[in-house]
């Protein structure tokens, strides 16, 4: 007697460190296991009922709680049978499934908020990468149409001060310091771009556009009425603007470009149109950019390439900021 009840505590315990290394439904095995041990034992070992126990705590980590219950219940039905079948006192029976059912169902709630707390963490996990890969994406469209206007207005600059350094070396310098002043307001927009903090509205980018255009010498018209916008929509305006006329002055070879803006209903309309070369080359970089940025707030964008090249912006005016006449 002693002989097997030794054997049956060496089964046991092995099977009961196998089911640390076994994950999901593979504990059922264990489960299956230490059950038939308590069947085997049972007849002749009343105290052998604790291993329908030991049986029952491993459950909850077999499958989700509708199913691990069903376990549950199979094995309170075995429990029930085999107690019948050996005859065991009604109190050694009546323990073994009311421990055998409340330790049960206490491991299936903890293993499901085990679960739960996986799943809130991958989660978290995946939303924290998310806005790491949307924060590199943001400062890398914005260090482009920052630097892209940027770049292009301090090369056009210094080209003409370099043809004016014979000729006109008084507004040669003027260009030059010019130049240098640019350089600073844009490592000053830069820094704002990657902290996050994007300053660039539409009164600045209107007026750094009028340099860029005229250091060009491209002939603007004009045509901005009055139009309210929240601070978000205005940056995104503000860089679309910049972004256009870089690609005109860099690639157009236009000599003439107008700007329009106005309120059409519940839209705000921003038309940027020049008499280039136009074409048919697929969008780059830039204006990829630009249709993220306004689509983000619900808006449209709408390139036309016949007789020159014409942009639409379309965004919807649900706020108020900025108004110009």
């Amino acid at each position: 007697m002693r002989a097997l009840t030794g054997a049956g505590l060496i089964v046991f315990l092995a099977l009961y460190f196998w089911a640390y290394w076994l994950q999901g439904t593979q504990k059922l095995l264990v489960v299956g296991g230490i059950t038939a041990l308590g069947c085997i034992c049972l007849p002749w070992n009343p105290g052998a009922a604790v291993f329908f126990v030991y049986a029952a705590t491993f459950i909850g980590d077999t499958a989700e709680p509708q199913i691990a219950y069903r376990y549950l219940a199979g094995l309170l039905g075995i429990v029930a049978v085999e107690s019948w079948a050996a005859r065991t006192p009604r109190d050694y029976w009546t323990a073994t499934i009311v421990s055998s059912a409340l330790l049960g169902a206490v491991m299936v709630h903890h293993a499901d908020q085990r679960r739960n707390r996986r799943q809130l963490n991958l989660a978290h996990e995946e939303v924290a990468r998310l806005a790491k890969v949307a924060e590199r994406e943001r400062i890398a469209r914005d260090l482009h149409d920052l630097l892209g206007h940027t770049l292009s207005l301090i090369i056009l600059k210094s080209e003409l001060a370099s043809k004016l350094a014979g000729l006109d070396p008084v507004r040669s310098l003027a260009e030059i310091r010019d130049v240098e002043r640019i350089s600073r307001e844009a490592l000053t927009e830069v820094r704002a771009a990657v902290s996050g903090f994007r300053t660039v509205g539409l009164e600045l980018a209107l007026e750094h556009i009028g340099q860029s255009l005229k250091t060009a010498g491209l002939q603007v018209e004009y045509a901005i009425s009055p139009v309210l916008l929240p601070r978000a929509q205005e940056v995104v305006l503000a860089m679309a603007l910049r972004e256009a006329v870089t690609n005109i002055i860099r690639h157009s070879q236009a000599t003439s470009c107008r700007i329009r803006m106005a309120h059409c209903g519940p839209l705000c309309e921003l038309e940027i149109s020049d008499n280039g070369t136009g074409g048919s080359s697929p969008d780059g970089g830039g204006l990829r950019g630009m249709r993220e940025r306004v689509e983000s707030m619900g808006g449209s964008l709408a390139i036309q390439r016949a007789a020159g090249t014409t942009l639409l912006i379309r965004l919807p005016m649900n706020g108020s900021a900025w108004g110009q006449g």
